[in-house]
């Protein structure tokens, strides 16, 4: 309790109100209106403007010694002599000071210099006269602008290093502080695990780190240790920076969030300066979380810049980062989190165990995950009865986590341009026709031969799709240009993990089909192929030198999968090299031929199909059940869709290497260039 008297009345603590931080700039800002103040006020001449005929007067009465003409302005001043001040001022003779002075209007320079000479004939005075141009204020101000721009840069530079630039708050002195961003506990960050829809296994690994931090005993008292870090690997948009955030959300620890980017700088050592705060701060919050996004900015493998063995600040920033977060000292109770999409790329001695502990994949959702990720974001649209999240999830296989952002907003955007109160289904098939394949052009002038020879090229697509076992099942093809395609066709994939060479081998056929009905048909070839061959040859070349796929190179990989690389040398002969061409080559010419056979067999439904897609310029896959009947083959992806008892109408497919897994087969863009 306090101690006084009842009767005292208790005292008022004397709060006073916050002080003005002193500010060098004012100092400045002084010393420059000084100066200012006495090049303009400097003089202390007390005046009198008195008229022309009235200085005559003064004059011829001998009570001026000194007159100073300004021609500009056809004006003068005569300074008075001290015997004839009263005379001059009469009553303001007390104020007139010591130097007083009178202003006249002239006529002109010319008529003061008749009169002078007159006066000086008759009365003999010898009164100091001169002739100046006076100056004008406008003229003052432009002879101190050197001195305002410098007075201006310097007050720039300083406000810079004083907290306005990179170098943070404390000036010039804190450009190696930490840049790192500070959650504390109760802060506003309100993303959390509800808020991250599928990552069903990273989520578990990273909620068991959030439970270290909240419950540490359960784990330590039958001899477990935290783990000291874990890194997110993935492709982009899959949500790793997401699951940090509900980390940072969940923990309820402090949290320490920036980019591998903030520790580069331009000067030498501050990257090592700015790993070095970051984690003394860290240690004064212990336990916490720091969490470094792309972190392959300072993490990439040393010894692989082009400097030619120079000092690298790059180099010097990861070996304090290795140093804080496994060496001589003890960092107990901080974990660090990492995201990148180029772990291939990082040094080894940063992914050991001990400093990342883990290594999380972060995958493209699977179609589980795509149905979670599509109810999350679709809780702010407004749609109708007709959308069907199951059906949403079926016909954007490959999408990433930000791709079905996307998709959600597109479509949103659109029914809002038609002037729909609320998003259909018809808006998110056309929401993802436009993500995948560009916006539709309706009005690119193409000639009748160019729409016939289009038309050829996707019906050739369309019917090797039906007859091979393992090409993709069509949905759609189209002959209306989107994007930088002229035409399109989309189909829906199986999501396999694996791939067989039979599998392979059709989907090149189904790519080639285009061209082989160019040939066929039209009897020329054309540029509209380009994105086939291009597709085809990449896909070859995995087969061969990546997945060992071929009779005469059996079980060989040239794929260097830890990402090192082989510098400037192949890792195999040129005779290897030539043999790999002939098999590449011998390969397409085999699929080729094999589809212009298949084509040739089918030349009446071919021909069908092209002048259907000239009239109607779109065909679904129930149109090529009319003109070819049931397809034999009955794909993993038919029968789901069977289930929906209706076909999507906007699904696309890109053939490609897979980054993980070189020569596989992944979901993306099949149009036409």
């Amino acid at each position: 309790m306090d101690n006084y008297n009842k009767g005292d009345k208790p005292k008022t603590p004397n709060i006073k109100g916050p002080k003005m931080p002193f500010n060098l700039y004012w100092v400045y800002l002084i010393v420059f209106a000084a100066i200012i103040g006495m090049y303009f006020f400097s003089d202390n001449t007390v005046t009198k403007e008195v008229p022309w005929s009235d200085f005559q007067g003064y004059v011829k009465n001998n009570s001026v010694n000194k007159i100073i003409v300004d021609r500009k302005n056809s004006t003068l001043k005569a300074f008075v002599r001290e015997d004839s001040v009263k005379s001059v001022f009469k009553g303001d003779a007390e104020r007139a000071g010591t130097n007083p002075a009178i202003v006249v209007r002239i006529p002109s320079a010319d008529k003061f210099a008749d009169f002078y000479e007159k006066v000086r004939a008759e009365y003999k005075y010898d009164i100091d006269v001169s002739y100046e141009d006076s100056t004008n204020p406008l003229e003052i101000l432009v002879g101190f602008l050197p001195v305002i721009l410098i007075f201006g840069l310097f007050i720039y530079m300083m406000r810079r290093m004083s907290g306005g630039g990179s170098g943070g708050g404390g000036g010039v002195f804190s450009v190696g502080k930490s840049k790192a961003q500070l959650y504390d506990k109760g802060s506003d960050l309100r993303v959390t695990f509800k808020d991250v829809a599928g990552l069903s296994e990273a989520k578990e690994e990273i909620e068991e780190i959030v439970e270290f931090l909240k419950n540490p005993s359960r784990y330590t008292e039958i001899g477990g240790k935290i783990p000291k870090g874990a890194l997110l690997v993935g492709p982009p948009g899959t949500g790793k920076t997401l699951l940090a955030k509900a980390v940072a959300g969940e923990a309820n620890v402090p949290f320490f969030s920036l980019s591998g980017s903030d520790f580069v700088e331009m000067f030498v050592g501050v990257g090592a300066s700015r790993v070095r705060d970051l984690f003394k701060q860290a240690k004064e919050k212990s336990p916490c979380i720091i969490f470094i996004d792309e972190i392959d900015a300072i993490g990439r493998a040393r010894g692989r810049n082009l400097n030619m063995g120079s000092n690298d600040e790059r180099e010097n920033t990861l070996n304090q980062l290795l140093t804080e977060m496994d060496g001589f000292g003890t960092n107990s109770g901080i974990i660090i989190l990492a995201a990148t999409n180029r772990a291939d790329i990082l040094d080894k001695a940063l992914l050991r165990a001990g400093r990342f502990d883990r290594q999380i994949t972060v995958d493209l959702p699977d179609l589980n995950d795509r149905k979670e990720i599509f109810k999350v974001h679709l809780r702010p649209v407004k749609i109708d009865d007709s959308v069907d999240v199951e059906f949403l999830a079926r016909q954007t296989p490959g999408f990433s986590g930000a791709d079905i952002a996307n998709v959600c907003n597109e479509a949103a955007l659109i029914a809002a341009r038609k002037g729909k109160k609320v998003v259909q289904k018809d808006d998110f098939t056309n929401a993802v026709d436009r993500i995948i394949g560009g916006l539709e052009k309706k009005n690119k002038v193409t000639t009748l031969d160019e729409r016939k020879t289009i038309a050829i090229h996707e019906a050739g697509h369309a019917t090797l799709s039906w007859f091979l076992q393992y090409a993709n099942p069509l949905v759609k093809v189209t002959i209306v240009p989107r994007g930088k395609a002229l035409g399109a066709a989309w189909y829906l994939p199986e999501e396999r993990q694996i791939t067989t060479k039979e599998q392979m081998l059709d989907e090149m056929c189904a790519l080639l089909g285009g061209r082989a009905a160019e040939e066929v048909f039209v009897g020329h070839i054309s540029s509209g192929a380009a994105n086939d061959l291009e597709r085809v040859t990449k896909q070859a070349y995995a087969m061969i030198s990546y997945l060992g796929m071929s009779e005469k190179l059996p079980n060989l990989s040239y794929y260097d999968s830890s990402g090192e690389g082989y510098g400037f040398t192949k890792p195999y002969s040129e005779e290897t090299a030539l043999l790999i061409d002939k098999e590449v080559q011998s390969m397409i010419n085999e699929q080729y031929e094999r589809a212009k056979h298949l084509l040739r067999e089918h030349a009446d439904g071919h021909e069908k199909l092209a002048n259907l897609l000239i009239t109607e310029e779109v065909i679904f896959a129930d149109d090529l059940k009319k003109v070819f009947g049931e397809r034999q083959w009955v794909s993993r992806s038919e029968e789901i869709l069977k289930e929906t008892e209706e076909l999507p109408t906007d699904i696309e497919i890109e053939i490609k290497k897979d980054e993980d897994a070189p020569g596989m087969i992944a979901a993306g863009d099949q149009s036409e260039e």
